[in-house]
């Protein structure tokens, strides 16, 4: 049986596929710390624990890592398309190409997907920041810095469908909260208000935008505040976070060990001999967690009391 030439076939597959793959727009980029990593897990132990400059005074006073420590475990992930023979055979559209695209797609916009499931889950026991408490807690204490909060509420007559009024006076809030916030030597994290970001699930989009958008007749000193990220993966329509993403360390870490890879097995492969069958696949390591949980606020819009 003759096979048609649909471009499946070709070494300049995975060149497209990796083209469309650095062609997609993510997030995980600036949201994240990229840590490579040559072992299966990292430990972590430097979390808020640099020392701020001192007097020089009688010399040097030198200040161990903190105790405060955790280990984040790489994870493998793969994603694999199985293809009629006949199918390419007959395939004369490229729908089957698309759907190469679209695993690039897919592959390109996992580890933004995997943010969002820690954003979702971030209150949840378990998933738990470096001083060993959820990610989101109303009561982080670590070494001189006192409890602070960063799971704060917001008042909206219709939590469904807060206004962009209600979310600018929930921006103010966390951003307030945010500057003000703690490392264990009991100094400021936030040194400034900059490289802000509000995620936002896509209901919220339309009324964010709003909030830090410039106003006709008034001023809105919130324009230009932070830029606006819709993910569509978190589904609490009543929630959104802030996140600073222009420090050394950010809410999150993305600990890199291996990139993504494609591998194609066609006619040549025995699957593609014994069962006519061609694999297309991705494959990488990696993993996504918890950084500084006072570069993150999660807003939760609630009933007037």
């Amino acid at each position: 049986m003759a096979i048609i030439n649909t471009g499946l076939l070709t070494k300049g597959l995975r060149s497209e596929f990796f083209n469309r793959l650095s062609g997609v727009s993510t997030y995980f980029q600036d949201l994240s710390t990229r840590i490579p990593s040559n072992s299966d897990s990292e430990t972590y132990k430097w979390l808020g624990s640099v020392p701020r400059m001192r007097e020089w005074g009688t010399g040097r006073v030198a200040r161990g890592v903190g105790t405060e420590a955790y280990s984040v475990e790489n994870l493998k992930y793969e994603s694999t398309l199985e293809v009629d023979r006949d199918e390419i055979s007959d395939d004369k559209t490229g729908q089957i190409r698309i759907r190469i695209a679209e695993l690039a797609e897919r592959a390109a916009t996992h580890k933004d997907y995997l943010i969002a499931q820690l954003l979702a889950n971030g209150e949840t026991a378990g998933f738990n920041s470096y001083d060993g408490v959820s990610f989101f807690h109303d009561s982080h204490v670590s070494g001189a810095s006192g409890a602070q909060d960063n799971k704060l509420t917001a008042e909206a007559l219709d939590p469904d469908n807060a206004t962009a009024d209600e979310f600018k006076i929930s921006l103010k809030a966390a951003i307030g909260a945010m500057m003000a916030f703690k490392d264990d030597q009991s100094d400021p994290m936030s040194i400034s208000a900059t490289g802000l970001a509000c995620v936002v699930p896509t209901s919220l989009y339309i009324t964010a935008l709003e909030a830090v958008s410039a106003t006709v007749g008034s001023a809105n000193v919130l324009q230009g505040a932070a830029r606006i990220i819709a993910f569509p993966w978190l589904s609490d329509i009543r929630k959104w976070y802030l996140l600073k993403t222009d420090g050394v360390v950010r809410p999150f870490i993305f600990q890199d060990r291996e990139p993504v890879e494609f591998t194609a097995l066609t006619e040549d492969s025995d699957e593609g001999f014994r069962r006519e069958k061609f694999l297309y696949g991705v494959r990488a390591r990696y993993r996504l967690a918890y950084g500084y949980w006072q570069y993150a606020v999660r807003m939760q819009f609630v009933t007037p009391s």
